[in-house]
């Protein structure tokens, strides 16, 4: 089965363990999914990973690499939620969760699961 994709992403850099930013300039926010700030904290109201924000980070660069195939599922922020998958066809939104280096964000993965391919 192949996957439509909604949009390309050249990965410019990683912001921290959720958000990363297109060369193009989009904003992308990994959907379903809760990191640390970068600075070490957790956001009001968001669910708190165990991980610090450097782990998660490194994550997120790690699986993201150069490019990333989205599928877009709102904003957020001026950044489009999506759901992401690496050259290698891994699903980073899901492997952020199984590596422990985020957690899943209840309220939105109702919305729209992560982890179903």
């Amino acid at each position: 089965m192949t996957t439509a994709y909604d949009f390309g992403c050249d990965v410019a850099y990683v912001n921290d363990g959720d958000t990363l930013r297109c060369v193009d300039g989009t904003r992308v926010r990994i959907h379903g999914i809760s990191a640390r700030e970068t600075n070490g904290t957790c956001a009001p109201g968001h669910p708190c990973s165990p991980s610090s924000a450097e782990v998660s980070k490194a994550a997120l660069e790690r699986l993201a690499g150069r490019h990333v195939n989205c599928i877009r599922t709102g904003t957020s922020y001026n950044r489009v939620t999506a759901i992401c998958d690496n050259e290698q066809g891994v699903e980073i939104n899901c492997a952020m969760v199984e590596s422990g280096a985020a957690v899943v964000w209840d309220k939105f993965n109702r919305q729209r699961a992560i982890c179903q391919g």
